[in-house]
């Protein structure tokens, strides 16, 4: 307040560190000194009132960062955020973050559509209601995978669950999910695990717990003992075990043991029952009817095993689909439905890439609630790399944009966008 070029100089540093702290996805706490300023009049008093006043709304008017909450104290200092500096004209109620402390989420013509909004008045609540309400908004819980797939099986949608490799890969799916507002699963394959050890698994868990939409990290076709007991002390959220390999009696004593052991951490398990190879082609009848889930044994399996998801082969197979394309049984998928549905457990469909689309609407209707996608995602990374120009940061932001596009497009058609 010494001068004009002072206050901007303040203003301008202001909103600098919390854009910084903001991209850092930090929790920021911006605030005015608590000791009480007042003039020698009235008048000068409310100036000095109003000057307090406008430096908070041009700093948050410069704060570019899209925030995952807002919290704003004192009844008039929240209306000015609100409508001068987030330029809000109106805003669903959404309930209460606390009693008579309204939640509400920002209109689409706001500077940061849909992020909640905490008004709190100040004459509200003790002295430790504001640390409470911030203390909630502000720990860093994430959504379970069992919460991901119950909330599909409500909503009548699929999640997709994209296998990863490297940073841009972890990077496109994170931003496609904050894109379209929609969940999403992080899913690291064996070889990739071996390839990119416990850095690339920190890097899916960092990402998840910094991502603005719900986020889960899972250990995708562990064939071995040995890597899924690594998997489980990596911080997972869900593992697969992939025992489908074994014959009928093995596979579910290797599946209930891993589960027992995951159950015990809270982890969330898939297991696979069917067999589903590269490529169908060139099978027989009898050779390609035999790698069909057995609708008796998937019951059997299920009580035995006590999984949470089951991955079946009704026809789909990983990687290409044949020059026939996909020849999925339907028929097959709506009488596993029935089972696993009865039993509470979620249907998985493994080999989205190649499924067109009205296909995988009839699978999301017949109850799949995971999709696993990774050669479409695979190939707009290797296509991106055919001719490439620049720096090297510049090849890997145009792969990583590569493959959130086609992630975008998966999300869409699985009908998880804006379900965040």
């Amino acid at each position: 307040m010494k001068s004009d070029t002072d206050r901007e100089e303040e203003i301008a540093s202001v909103s600098e560190v919390a854009n910084a702290s903001l991209k850092a996805c930090r929790d920021t706490l911006l605030m005015t000194s608590r000791q009480l300023i007042t003039g020698k009049s009235a008048s000068e008093s409310l100036a000095i009132n109003y000057q307090v006043s406008s430096a908070l709304v041009s700093i948050v008017r410069r704060i570019t960062v899209r925030p995952r909450f807002i919290i704003a104290k004192g009844g008039i200092t929240s209306s000015d955020i609100a409508t001068k500096a987030l330029e809000a004209r109106r805003a669903l109620v959404v309930g209460q973050a606390l009693a008579g402390v309204p939640l509400w989420q920002l209109g689409q013509e706001s500077r940061h559509p849909g992020v909640p909004y905490i008004v709190f008045p100040g004459n509200v609540g003790g002295n430790g209601a504001l640390a409470e309400v911030v203390e909630k908004w502000t720990s860093n819980s994430r959504s379970s995978t069992k919460d991901l797939l119950l909330n599909a099986e409500k909503g009548g949608y699929s999640i997709g669950a994209f296998n990863v490799y490297n940073i841009e890969g972890v990077q496109a799916v994170v931003a496609a999910a904050e894109d379209q507002n929609s969940p999403a699963i992080l899913q690291i394959h064996p070889g990739a695990l071996k390839l990119g050890g416990l850095p690339l698994v920190a890097c899916c868990i960092s990402a998840a717990e910094e991502a603005k939409v719900p986020i889960i990290v899972h250990f995708d076709h562990g064939c071995s003992r040995t890597e899924l007991m690594e998997a489980l002390q990596l911080g997972f959220d869900s593992v697969m075990v992939d025992g489908s390999i074994l014959p009928f009696e093995e596979n579910i004593s290797f599946t209930k043991q891993i589960a027992a052991m995951a159950h015990a951490k809270g982890l969330l398990v898939e297991a696979e029952l069917g067999r589903l190879s590269g490529s169908e082609d060139g099978l027989t009848v009898e050779e390609y009817e035999s790698k069909l889930t057995d609708v008796a044994r998937a019951s059997h399996f299920i009580d035995e095993t006590n999984l949470d998801a089951l991955a079946v082969c009704i026809g789909n197979v990983h990687g290409k689909y044949p020059a026939n394309g996909p020849c999925l049984r339907l028929d097959l998928l709506k009488d596993l439905r029935a089972i696993t549905l009865k039993k509470r457990v979620s249907l998985v469909l493994h080999g989205a890439s190649g499924l067109h689309a009205e296909l995988v609407k009839e699978c999301i209707e017949l109850g799949v609630r995971k999709f696993n996608v990774n050669t479409e995602v695979r190939n707009a990374y290797m296509e991106s790399l055919q001719n490439p120009s620049g720096d090297l940061v510049h090849v890997m932001e145009s792969a990583r944009e590569a493959m959130k596009a086609v992630i975008i497009e998966k999300m869409q058609l699985f009908g998880s966008s804006g379900k965040a």
